[in-house]
């Protein structure tokens, strides 16, 4: 009885220290701390205010996807001359590190998704701290190490399934120097959209696939999801999880459109297209892809529109300036790196499969894996 009762006390203890606070206003401020909240940052006017437009793409790169890469986003600007910003949310296993690195080099952003990818969701839905540490924290030094970029370059996270981990992802984000997280749907603030915030204090937003996180993670960003609306009116957290979709270019187009529109002339929350290239693929979807190159060629061409990367949008909002200010900004700058390219074929002590790898280092001893992100 009494060891119960020890038990019992160490877990209310436990959830009374995990339990974040209602946000403070007056206490939380920018450019550190934000509000769960569909307010725009800075109390800027919607008409003054950037629209952003975020491209993602998650999954492993390889050399089937990077030719739909190659045709729908190399090259854009958008009206502001800037080069134009996407996210890839990549996992390790059948990653082509060589690509990731051409990726880089053209100006795009590397983000994380887990290095196993593991397809059970119960096991990221009970992970613990040390698991997101080997899926996560390791892999920021995998990625770095095999696609030859900058370390402090990789800032943000999507979790596989957009299956949350409750506090542990946040926690090693926190502990690992990454900055966001871009995991987290929300289906009943989206016209306002809600706005990214910090986990200083509790959240307000739905929580769609629990557990999510409880405790109070200073400095940790939430990029919200802000779910579309499929031709029956169904929220969609990725557009390739939309079930009610048209079958043709035009119809396309205007979906797209109208889910923009939601956001442009809303609150301008920023406005995610989350895909997975497959979804677009000349020989899979042709329609699709279409329309969104239509979009694409749409937006770029807005004065205050803006196609960018995860990372932008947090930077903005730390430090919101009106539309007007924003363009006429620099640039952002980054420094290509090198490739010294290598082809292995690497056995896998996990699954005792022989993987071939693509890297821009010395190949491993071993195929990378939880517990030895460098092989050795």
């Amino acid at each position: 009885m009494r060891s119960a009762i020890v038990l019992v006390s160490l877990f209310v203890l436990t959830v009374a220290q995990e339990l974040a606070e209602p946000c403070d206003e007056e206490a939380c401020k920018l450019p550190d701390c934000r509000c769960s909240s569909t307010s725009i940052p800075g109390g800027l006017a919607a008409r003054d205010t950037p629209q952003f437009v975020l491209l993602t793409f998650d999954d492993a790169v390889n050399i089937i996807n990077i030719e739909t890469y190659r045709d729908v986003i190399y090259n854009r600007r958008n009206s502001n001359s800037c080069p134009a910003g996407v996210t890839f949310y990549v996992n390790h296993e059948y990653t082509d590190y060589q690509l990731v690195n051409e990726l880089y080099n053209h100006g795009f952003e590397i983000a994380l998704h887990s290095v196993s990818h593991m397809t059970n969701q119960t096991y990221w839905q009970e992970a613990s701290y040390d698991d997101m540490v080997q899926e996560l924290g390791e892999q920021v030094v995998q990625m770095s190490h095999f696609a030859n970029i900058p370390t402090d370059s990789i800032k943000g996270v999507r979790l596989p399934f957009l299956q949350m981990t409750g506090n542990a992802s946040f926690q090693v984000m926190a502990d690992y120097n990454l900055e966001y997280d871009c995991s987290w749907p929300t289906v009943s603030q989206i016209n306002p959209g809600l706005w990214p915030y910090t986990l200083d204090y509790a959240s307000t937003q739905d929580c769609i696939i629990p557990p999510c996180p409880t405790a109070s993670v200073p400095g940790v960003w939430v990029l919200p999801m802000v779910t579309w609306r499929d031709l029956n009116n169904n929220p969609c957290s990725m557009v390739d999880s939309c079930l009610a979709v048209p079958s043709t270019e035009e119809e396309w187009f205007q979906l797209i459109l109208s889910n923009f529109e939601r956001h442009y002339f809303g609150n301008r929350a920023p406005f995610g297209f989350y895909i997975h290239e497959w979804y677009i693929r000349e020989n899979v979807n042709p329609h699709v892809g279409r329309a969104l190159k239509r979009f694409l060629d749409l937006i770029n061409n807005l004065y205050d529109v803006f196609m960018v990367n995860s990372q932008e949008v947090i930077d903005w909002v730390k430090n919101p300036v009106p539309v007007n200010e924003y363009a006429q900004q620099p640039c952002r700058t980054y420094v290509p790196t090198m490739c010294a390219p290598a082809t292995c074929p690497v056995a896998a002590e996990h699954n005792l499969n022989v993987y071939w790898m693509s890297i821009c280092n010395v190949c491993p001893r071993v195929y990378p894996w939880l517990g030895n992100p460098l092989g050795q």
